[in-house]
Protein backbone atom coordinates (compact mmCIF):
# COMPACT_ATOMS: atom_id res chain seq x y z
CA UNK A 1 0.00 0.00 0.00
CA UNK A 2 1.39 3.34 -1.01
CA UNK A 3 0.28 6.97 -0.93
CA UNK A 4 -1.26 8.41 -4.09
CA UNK A 5 0.87 10.39 -6.54
CA UNK A 6 -0.04 13.99 -7.35
CA UNK A 7 -1.84 13.09 -10.59
CA UNK A 8 -3.73 10.24 -8.91
CA UNK A 9 -4.76 12.54 -6.07
CA UNK A 10 -5.91 15.18 -8.54
CA UNK A 11 -8.07 12.70 -10.47
CA UNK A 12 -9.55 11.31 -7.24
CA UNK A 13 -10.40 14.78 -5.94
CA UNK A 14 -11.94 15.80 -9.29
CA UNK A 15 -14.28 12.82 -9.14
CA UNK A 16 -15.15 13.34 -5.47
CA UNK A 17 -15.68 17.09 -6.00
CA UNK A 18 -18.32 16.25 -8.60
CA UNK A 19 -20.40 14.67 -5.81
CA UNK A 20 -19.45 16.42 -2.58
CA UNK A 21 -17.96 19.75 -3.71
CA UNK A 22 -15.77 21.52 -1.19
CA UNK A 23 -16.71 19.02 1.51
CA UNK A 24 -13.61 17.00 0.53
CA UNK A 25 -11.89 18.73 3.43
CA UNK A 26 -14.29 16.92 5.78
CA UNK A 27 -13.07 13.60 4.35
CA UNK A 28 -9.37 14.41 4.64
CA UNK A 29 -9.30 16.23 7.96
CA UNK A 30 -12.05 15.10 10.30
CA UNK A 31 -11.54 17.02 13.55
CA UNK A 32 -10.84 14.09 15.85
CA UNK A 33 -9.84 11.21 13.54
CA UNK A 34 -7.45 11.91 10.63
CA UNK A 35 -7.81 9.76 7.50
CA UNK A 36 -5.72 9.30 4.36
CA UNK A 37 -5.97 7.75 0.92
CA UNK A 38 -3.86 4.72 -0.01
CA UNK A 39 -3.61 2.73 -3.23
CA UNK A 40 -3.18 -1.04 -3.59
CA UNK A 41 -3.43 -2.82 -6.95
CA UNK A 42 -5.12 0.21 -8.66
CA UNK A 43 -7.78 0.42 -5.93
CA UNK A 44 -7.98 3.50 -3.71
CA UNK A 45 -8.76 2.99 -0.02
CA UNK A 46 -9.90 5.52 2.57
CA UNK A 47 -8.10 4.56 5.79
CA UNK A 48 -7.59 5.97 9.27
CA UNK A 49 -4.04 7.26 9.43
CA UNK A 50 -3.19 5.23 12.55
CA UNK A 51 -4.23 1.98 10.84
CA UNK A 52 -2.36 2.91 7.65
CA UNK A 53 0.82 3.40 9.68
CA UNK A 54 0.37 -0.02 11.30
CA UNK A 55 -0.17 -1.64 7.89
CA UNK A 56 3.33 -0.71 6.73
CA UNK A 57 4.64 -3.76 8.57
CA UNK A 58 2.62 -6.12 6.31
CA UNK A 59 4.17 -7.05 2.93
CA UNK A 60 2.29 -5.63 -0.10
CA UNK A 61 1.68 -9.00 -1.71
CA UNK A 62 0.02 -10.35 1.47
CA UNK A 63 -2.21 -7.30 2.05
CA UNK A 64 -5.62 -7.69 0.36
CA UNK A 65 -7.41 -4.52 1.46
CA UNK A 66 -7.47 -1.96 4.21
CA UNK A 67 -10.17 0.55 5.08
CA UNK A 68 -12.98 1.44 2.69
CA UNK A 69 -12.48 0.98 -1.04
CA UNK A 70 -13.56 4.21 -2.75
CA UNK A 71 -12.92 3.07 -6.30
CA UNK A 72 -10.24 2.11 -8.75
CA UNK A 73 -8.08 3.52 -11.50
CA UNK A 74 -8.75 2.12 -14.96
CA UNK A 75 -5.98 1.10 -17.33
CA UNK A 76 -6.33 4.47 -19.09
CA UNK A 77 -5.76 6.32 -15.79
CA UNK A 78 -9.34 7.45 -15.14
CA UNK A 79 -10.86 7.02 -11.69
CA UNK A 80 -14.12 5.11 -11.25
CA UNK A 81 -16.04 5.33 -7.97
CA UNK A 82 -17.39 2.08 -6.54
CA UNK A 83 -20.61 1.62 -4.63
CA UNK A 84 -18.53 1.03 -1.49
CA UNK A 85 -17.87 4.80 -1.44
CA UNK A 86 -21.59 5.56 -1.02
CA UNK A 87 -21.50 5.92 2.78
CA UNK A 88 -18.77 8.57 2.62
CA UNK A 89 -20.29 10.40 -0.35
CA UNK A 90 -23.81 10.42 1.15
CA UNK A 91 -22.62 12.06 4.39
CA UNK A 92 -21.25 15.07 2.52
CA UNK A 93 -23.43 15.13 -0.62
CA UNK A 94 -24.03 18.49 -2.20
CA UNK A 95 -27.00 17.52 -4.39
CA UNK A 96 -29.61 14.84 -3.75
CA UNK A 97 -32.50 13.11 -5.51
CA UNK A 98 -35.21 11.15 -3.69
CA UNK A 99 -36.84 8.27 -5.58
CA UNK A 100 -40.44 7.16 -5.07
CA UNK A 101 -41.02 3.59 -3.85
CA UNK A 102 -42.16 2.48 -7.33
CA UNK A 103 -38.82 3.67 -8.75
CA UNK A 104 -36.50 2.02 -6.23
CA UNK A 105 -36.53 -1.46 -7.75
CA UNK A 106 -35.84 -0.34 -11.34
CA UNK A 107 -32.95 1.77 -10.03
CA UNK A 108 -31.56 -1.11 -7.95
CA UNK A 109 -31.73 -3.37 -11.02
CA UNK A 110 -29.36 -1.00 -12.83
CA UNK A 111 -31.67 1.41 -14.66
CA UNK A 112 -31.46 5.20 -14.75
CA UNK A 113 -33.76 7.43 -12.70
CA UNK A 114 -36.82 8.47 -14.72
CA UNK A 115 -38.74 11.69 -14.11
CA UNK A 116 -41.81 9.68 -13.11
CA UNK A 117 -39.78 8.07 -10.30
CA UNK A 118 -38.41 11.32 -8.83
CA UNK A 119 -40.12 12.12 -5.52
CA UNK A 120 -38.02 15.17 -4.64
CA UNK A 121 -34.99 16.83 -6.13
CA UNK A 122 -32.63 19.35 -4.60
CA UNK A 123 -33.09 22.96 -5.64
CA UNK A 124 -30.94 24.38 -8.42
CA UNK A 125 -29.10 21.16 -9.29
CA UNK A 126 -27.09 21.87 -12.46
CA UNK A 127 -26.93 19.58 -15.48
CA UNK A 128 -24.29 16.79 -15.44
CA UNK A 129 -23.65 17.19 -11.71
CA UNK A 130 -23.06 14.29 -9.35
CA UNK A 131 -26.02 13.44 -7.12
CA UNK A 132 -26.73 10.91 -4.41
CA UNK A 133 -29.95 8.94 -4.92
CA UNK A 134 -32.05 8.37 -1.80
CA UNK A 135 -35.21 6.39 -1.14
CA UNK A 136 -38.11 8.41 0.26
CA UNK A 137 -37.15 7.34 3.81
CA UNK A 138 -33.69 8.99 3.43
CA UNK A 139 -31.69 5.80 2.85
CA UNK A 140 -28.92 6.28 0.29
CA UNK A 141 -29.32 3.67 -2.48
CA UNK A 142 -26.80 4.87 -5.04
CA UNK A 143 -25.33 7.79 -6.93
CA UNK A 144 -25.30 9.14 -10.43
CA UNK A 145 -25.12 12.20 -12.67
CA UNK A 146 -28.05 14.45 -13.49
CA UNK A 147 -29.20 14.36 -17.10
CA UNK A 148 -30.82 17.80 -16.86
CA UNK A 149 -31.01 20.68 -14.41
CA UNK A 150 -33.83 20.89 -11.86
CA UNK A 151 -35.82 23.39 -13.93
CA UNK A 152 -35.52 21.28 -17.09
CA UNK A 153 -36.43 18.10 -15.19
CA UNK A 154 -39.71 19.66 -14.00
CA UNK A 155 -40.74 20.29 -17.63
CA UNK A 156 -39.65 16.82 -18.76
CA UNK A 157 -42.12 14.12 -19.80
CA UNK A 158 -42.55 11.23 -17.30
CA UNK A 159 -40.49 8.75 -19.35
CA UNK A 160 -37.49 11.08 -19.66
CA UNK A 161 -34.25 10.34 -17.82
CA UNK A 162 -33.65 12.62 -14.83
CA UNK A 163 -30.34 11.10 -13.67
CA UNK A 164 -27.89 8.62 -15.13
CA UNK A 165 -27.03 5.77 -12.77
CA UNK A 166 -23.35 5.41 -11.87
CA UNK A 167 -23.67 2.91 -9.01
CA UNK A 168 -26.40 1.42 -6.83
CA UNK A 169 -26.55 -0.91 -3.84
CA UNK A 170 -27.84 -3.69 -6.11
CA UNK A 171 -24.24 -4.02 -7.35
CA UNK A 172 -23.38 -5.83 -4.14
CA UNK A 173 -25.42 -8.75 -5.48
CA UNK A 174 -24.90 -8.33 -9.23
CA UNK A 175 -21.11 -7.86 -9.10
CA UNK A 176 -20.18 -9.67 -5.90
CA UNK A 177 -17.40 -11.72 -7.52
CA UNK A 178 -15.68 -8.73 -9.19
CA UNK A 179 -16.46 -5.90 -6.77
CA UNK A 180 -13.58 -6.49 -4.41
Amino acid sequence: MRPLTDTETERLFEKLANYIGRNITHLIDPPNDPHCFRIQKDRVYYVRTAIANLATSIPREKLCSLGTCLGKFTKTGKFKLHITALDHIAQHAKYKIWVKPNGEMPFLYGNHVLKAHVGRMGEEVPEHQGVVVYSMNDTPIGFGVTARSTAETRRLDPTGIAAFRQADVGEYLRDEDTLF
